[in-house]
């Protein structure tokens, strides 16, 4: 090809965006559509406007003053529109020969995208925390029934798991509601090995024979390995705090044995995971609050999470004593 043909092509290629004769033509008559359709569409609405908003009636003159002939109005509305429309027109066209125009691709979404109002400098983009995860372990689920009640004759009537389990469910069912990310964990379950969360609480209860009558109440512990003894504490005052003034029942603050402190979940866990044991009662003599009134009791249990992780005020919880 020679130098005058050459230029030629670069010149086409230039005109045309790298197009087609056919495909160039195809793109000016689809703006030519557009264009038309706008500018009537704004003709319409100009007369709509004209029409709308007539001149005031001109006050009366003297009788004795001929009256002036009215003037021509103005059809500026009418001038104004097709106006607009020949420049946009003749805009769409001239950007029709530049290939990185505006219109060089998908014509529709170009206009949606233009003619959707875009966030302003000043637009404050929020992006979703992630949610803080609880564990709750239902005591004894998924491995033994725990402490068994037995009736008048002999024949087993309530589990401590299940009473466990009823009461994980709805603490569970509770901080889901407010947006916590919580799960429901077994007595050995496998996901324990390595646990982290913002907080985990294993759920149990005591005994179902008599001892005597002092044996009411629920018990609190924490681990006594922990890494932030601070929280930890922390942790317990809220379960002790909020769990007492909920269900009114006593804490067994002398009575906590070394097998809560011990307690196999909390060697398990991560250790940056703060962890507590409660026993929400004694099946004996507390079993009507821990079965009729199971909301009650798991209420309890969940104002205390949430007082730890709100930081909310709490009274210092006394110091236990190990019972031998």
């Amino acid at each position: 090809m020679n130098e005058e043909g050459r230029k030629k092509s670069q010149w086409f290629d230039y005109m045309t965006g790298g197009r087609s004769w056919r495909a160039f033509w195809h793109v000016i008559c689809e703006r030519i559509i557009i264009i038309q359709s706008i500018a009537q569409t704004l003709i319409s609405d100009g007369t709509k406007m004209e029409s709308t908003n007539p001149t005031p009636d001109p006050k009366p003159e003297p009788q004795h003053k001929p009256k002036p002939a009215p003037k021509p109005k103005r059809r500026v509305v009418n001038a104004f529109f097709p106006t607009v429309g020949v420049a946009i027109l003749l805009a769409t066209l001239f950007t029709a020969w530049t290939p990185t125009s505006l219109f060089a691709s998908n014509l529709q979404e170009q206009l949606r995208l233009i003619l959707t109002p875009q966030a302003g400098p000043n637009t404050v983009i929020t992006t979703a925390q992630p949610q803080l995860r609880i564990g709750i372990v239902a005591g004894h689920n998924g491995n033994d029934s725990g402490a068994v009640c037995l009736d008048k004759d002999g024949q087993v009537d309530l589990k401590e798991a299940d009473v466990n389990l009823a009461i994980a469910e709805l603490v569970q069912k509770s901080l889901v509601g407010q947006g916590f990310q919580v799960d429901l964990l077994n007595e050995f379950d496998t996901r324990l090995n390595g646990y982290r969360a913002v907080a985990l609480i294993s759920i149990h209860n005591d005994s179902c024979e008599y001892i005597n009558d002092e044996a009411t109440g629920f018990k609190v512990a924490s681990s006594l390995e922990t890494r932030d003894v601070n929280r930890a504490q922390r942790l317990t005052a809220c379960l002790v705090d909020r769990y007492q003034r909920a269900t009114n029942l006593t804490f067994h603050a002398g009575s906590i044995t070394g097998d809560m402190r011990e307690y196999h979940a909390f060697s398990e866990i991560d250790p940056n995971t703060i962890t507590a044991i409660i026993e929400t009662g004694f099946l004996n003599l507390d079993r009507e609050i821990l079965t009729q009134e199971t909301e009650r009791v798991a209420g309890g249990v969940t104002q205390g999470i949430l007082c730890f992780i709100n930081n909310e005020s709490v009274q210092p919880t006394p110091s236990p004593t190990l019972a031998p």
